[in-house]
């Protein structure tokens, strides 16, 4: 299976999100793919493709969402302007937002272009990963202090 997506964040009232579609890209290429993650997820990697993953061949209508909040002492609606949905994936009853960050602008980009650079995504990918492995840790910590 590639995705199983089921969004349900679009039922919520159309101010929370945009409709938006990825940055075309002609000729994406993957650099690295997580397959450990992708085994957890139930993913088939012989059908994840770079134009899959790079949002080039849409499952559904991405979003970019968007939030409010307090921000240089003013309420202010904000959303994430670089960051766009793929869809909301549900594997073994659990759902899991599948996102692009860096696939360029979107409505709450504000000046940015929405894109990213590949070092910044490769900082991101290591920052994930280390933080699935602390939480696995501290999950068998607690585990093995009852």
């Amino acid at each position: 299976m590639v995705f199983s997506f089921d969004t349900t964040y679009k039922d919520l009232d159309a101010s929370l999100y945009s409709r938006v579609a990825p940055k075309s890209i002609a000729n994406p290429d993957m650099l690295l793919r997580n397959d450990g993650l992708c085994a957890a997820l139930g993913l088939d990697t012989a059908e994840l493709n770079s134009k899959i993953l790079a949002g080039q061949d849409l499952l559904e209508e991405p979003i970019a969402q968007a939030y409010a909040g307090h921000q240089y002492g003013s309420f202010t609606i904000l959303g994430d302007g670089r960051a766009v949905i793929l869809g909301e994936h549900v594997h073994d009853c659990n759902r899991y937002d599948i996102q692009l960050k860096g696939s360029g602008r979107t409505p709450y980009s504000g000046r940015g272009d929405g894109n990213a650079t590949v070092s910044s995504m490769l900082r991101e990918y290591l920052y994930s990963s280390a933080m699935q492995h602390l939480n696995r840790a501290c999950h068998r910590r607690v585990h093995m202090a009852r």
